[in-house]
């Protein structure tokens, strides 16, 4: 039985995720601050800005020296979306917390404590590169995970790793982001509001069925790359 690791698993892309792994056939692990609906799911509860208690949990989910086919850095947080010079350093360390320093904390426990990892992928955003007005945390914590990637594929070199863009999903962080009103400033947030209810922004369910086949094709991607799926 194949094995992998989601974080973010209760809803929304890691929910989906979770579903179409365990059709497969796959054995899943996740973690989540709210608890996952799936009863199948190896699952424990995780607030990953509490950094002093990821190394406990992931240690107590994950059986020591299993091997691990495809670990799925998957959970997120979106933060304000308004200019920078405006954004308090306390929400801008939130992001960091969660987008980045969680996703170090967890790789490096997984390491320390299974056997092999074949491939790892965490979830980033066109947002770190692109350099859109007011998206200021998610995109500084999301351009410094695709270089944490970087590094660690340097490092452990028998693993693949991928940060990976999926594109618009519609998800709960779309449910935020369509809400928003005062968006004169920020095109971007137009660009992704005009795109609900369109192909360009499908369900978590249908781009769910499709991730396996994709997460296939990224090993042929030089390892620590930043691959974004609508470039593919």
């Amino acid at each position: 039985m194949k094995n992998i690791f989601i974080s973010g698993v209760s809803s929304g892309l890691g929910l989906a995720i979770a579903k179409q792994y365990l059709k497969m056939g796959w054995q899943v692990f996740g973690v989540s601050r709210r608890a996952c609906p799936l009863k199948e799911v190896q699952w424990m509860r995780l607030d990953l800005s509490d950094h002093e208690t990821i190394k406990e949990v992931l240690s107590d989910l994950i059986p020591r020296g299993i091997d691990l086919d495809l670990v799925l850095l998957n959970a997120g947080r979106l933060g304000m979306i308004a200019d920078l010079h405006t954004v308090e350093l306390t929400e801008l360390k939130q992001s960091m917390d969660v987008n980045l320093w969680s996703n170090k904390l967890i790789v490096d426990t997984l390491f320390d404590h299974v056997k092999t990892i074949k491939q790892v992928v965490a979830i980033s955003s066109g947002a770190a590169v692109s350099g859109n007005r007011g998206w200021n945390g998610y995109a500084l914590s999301k351009a410094a995970l695709n270089m944490l990637i970087q590094l660690y594929a340097a490092e452990f070199t028998q693993s693949h790793f991928t940060a990976f863009a999926p594109g618009l999903v519609d998800t709960a962080m779309q449910d935020h982001i369509c809400a928003l009103t005062e968006i004169d400033k920020f095109s971007s947030i137009s660009r992704i509001q005009s795109a609900r209810g369109t192909e360009a922004m499908p369900s978590p369910q249908d781009l769910a069925f499709k991730l396996p086949g994709i997460f296939e094709k990224l090993v042929t991607y030089t390892s620590g790359s930043f691959v974004d799926l609508r470039k593919m």
